[in-house]
């Protein structure tokens, strides 16, 4: 009995301590409470842009393309151009100088722990806009400011309970795989998009609070829609083992898509930029452009729902898809080049779907006795596309299999995963999200220990003189810090004058020391960060 009590305060009582410590049972009640207010949020997000959708062709989702097809042409032209004032006058007063949020924003709040990235009121604001562009026709998807909603919720939770950095990440994550679980009833794809997009790791640390807000979010979603998928398939199954090169193919042309797609967003949005246009006016404008498109292709209207599923059920014919898959990427484009609300994550099943069907009927009337059904192309397309663009092969993957049912074609889909995302490095390099980083100066992909450089500032390890006082006459003005820079670029210096310690000036009077940076705190708060890092990816 004393053996066994022992082993019970001993082992099991280290262990028990440790979770307490580590505030495990706190940030699991709190992915709870993220993951409800995630489906929440989904499905007043759903019911906002359908109720939108009814003031403007009197129709939700289910009769959308059939009614804007059937609209007068005023009429489809009113909804795009009208909200884009919505939004325009809307962004004005409420999100001055920004734009609606995205997946980026919370991958750069993960990776540089900015709050300003995911503030709760901005945060709020930027999903209504979304909702009033999708309500209104613009060409987008609603599951990157979801994300970023997920996101922002999570650190409100987060900042209010105090957790550790860890524990604030960690959260952030649940925060998205909640949004992407009760955005697309896809609990499983939620966990993984958490872990392979916005963590970057699968510690079993961050895999409970995931997991928890996934579940959290999805089971009162299906309680109130049902437990089916997205898009209502027919049975699909690969024809011929002989296919298989086929699929290999599909992959490489739905990489170059997606490189495509990459390369119009980004130049839409560097050419708009240079437009001398007001806030309020950009929206209008891309409204504009946007409904004269939906005039001849009422397809690329709104988030564009029914056209893949008129895709998967293999009711369009080659020209059409291939004109679908240029008029949703321009259209895309120039719906949030003008800086009207939504996401990438749709869009891209979207050109995938359209890019594997035409595909399809190419391959079947070539070789029509080895062809599958055309929906098994258009099933595979959907993930490669959406995977190359997110840089998500995993997570993607699963998201196809959860919407459409097509589980029996997973050998199919992970060859053209594989082979979408080996095109899409050799032409490109990124995916949209690296490459959206990058441009806002984090280059998560140089590898930890590089961003890490960067992301530390001098602040952090400086010694604050008690006064500050004058810089010495006789000391070397190039070779000074300010609080604000890089350790990468304080690691340089000290290397460069081979100094122990490096005075630090007050940006604003550069003759004013207010510090010393020594070269022993720099590398104990280097190690320290690095260590902190690693031992997060496995805890």
């Amino acid at each position: 009995m004393n053996a066994v009590r022992r082993f019970l305060s001993g082992s099991v009582g280290v262990h028990l301590a440790a979770f307490r410590r580590e505030r495990r049972p706190q940030l699991a009640a709190l992915a709870l409470l993220v993951g409800l207010a995630a489906c929440g949020a989904a499905l007043a997000f759903h019911a906002g842009v359908e109720a939108l959708q009814r003031l403007w062709l009197g129709t939700d989702t289910a009769g959308f393309l059939a009614a804007a097809s059937a609209a007068p042409w005023w009429r489809v032209m009113a909804g795009p151009v009208l909200g884009g004032l919505a939004v325009g006058l809307f962004l004005t007063v409420f999100l001055p100088n920004q734009r609606t949020s995205s997946i980026a924003d919370v991958v750069e709040a993960r990776s540089t722990g900015s709050a300003d990235r995911l503030a709760f009121w901005p945060g709020v604001a930027s999903a209504v806009a979304t909702v009033v562009s999708l309500g209104a026709g613009a060409s987008a998807g609603r599951e990157g400011p979801m994300v970023h909603l997920g996101g922002t919720i999570a650190t409100s939770l987060g900042n209010r309970f105090r957790l550790p950095p860890d524990g604030a990440r960690t959260l952030i994550a649940a925060g998205a795989a909640g949004a992407i679980a009760a955005s697309f009833n896809t609990p499983l794809a939620g966990v993984l998009f958490a872990h392979e997009v916005i963590l970057g790791h699968y510690a079993l640390g961050a895999f409970v609070p995931t997991v928890i807000a996934a579940a959290a979010a999805v089971v009162p979603y299906r309680a109130l829609h049902g437990d089916v998928s997205a898009f209502a398939m027919p049975d699909v199954a690969v024809a011929s083992l002989a296919e298989f090169p086929a699929f290999a193919l599909l992959g490489v042309a739905a990489g170059a898509a997606a490189v495509l797609f990459q390369w119009t967003l980004v130049g839409t949005d560097l050419a708009a930029r240079r437009l001398p246009l007001p806030l309020w006016a950009r929206p209008v404008l891309g409204g504009v452009v946007v409904g004269a498109m939906g005039l001849a292709f009422p397809q690329v209207l709104g988030i564009g729902y029914a056209a893949v599923d008129a895709a998967l059920r293999s009711d369009m014919a080659v020209p059409l898809l291939l004109a679908l898959i240029a008029a949703k990427i321009v259209a895309t484009a120039v719906t949030l080049a003008s800086r009207f609300g939504g996401g990438i994550v749709f869009p891209s099943l979207y050109v995938g779907a359209m890019t594997g069907g035409a595909f399809g009927r190419i391959a079947s009337s070539l070789v029509p006795s080895l062809a599958s059904s055309h929906p098994v192309y258009a099933v595979l397309g959907m993930a490669a596309v959406g995977s190359a663009m997110l840089g998500a092969p995993i997570s993607t993957a699963v998201m196809v299999f959860e919407l459409t049912g097509g589980f029996q074609l997973s050998i199919a889909l992970l060859l053209c995963v594989a082979m979408a995302n080996a095109t899409t490095h050799a032409l490109h390099g990124r995916s949209l999200i690296d490459w959206q980083l990058e441009m806002r100066g984090i280059l998560l992909r140089d590898g930890a220990h590089r961003h890490t450089m960067r992301a530390l500032k001098v602040e952090r390890f400086m010694s604050p003189l008690v006064t500050p006082a004058p810089l010495p006459e006789d000391y070397p003005r190039g070779t000074v810090l300010h609080p604000g820079d890089s350790l990468a670029r304080a690691l340089k210096l000290f290397d460069f004058t081979r100094a122990a310690e490096i005075a630090v000036v007050d940006p604003a009077a550069p003759d004013r020391m207010i510090a010393w940076a020594t070269h022993v705190e720099a590398l104990r708060i280097y190690n320290e960060a690095l260590v902190a890092e690693a031992a997060e990816r496995v805890r």
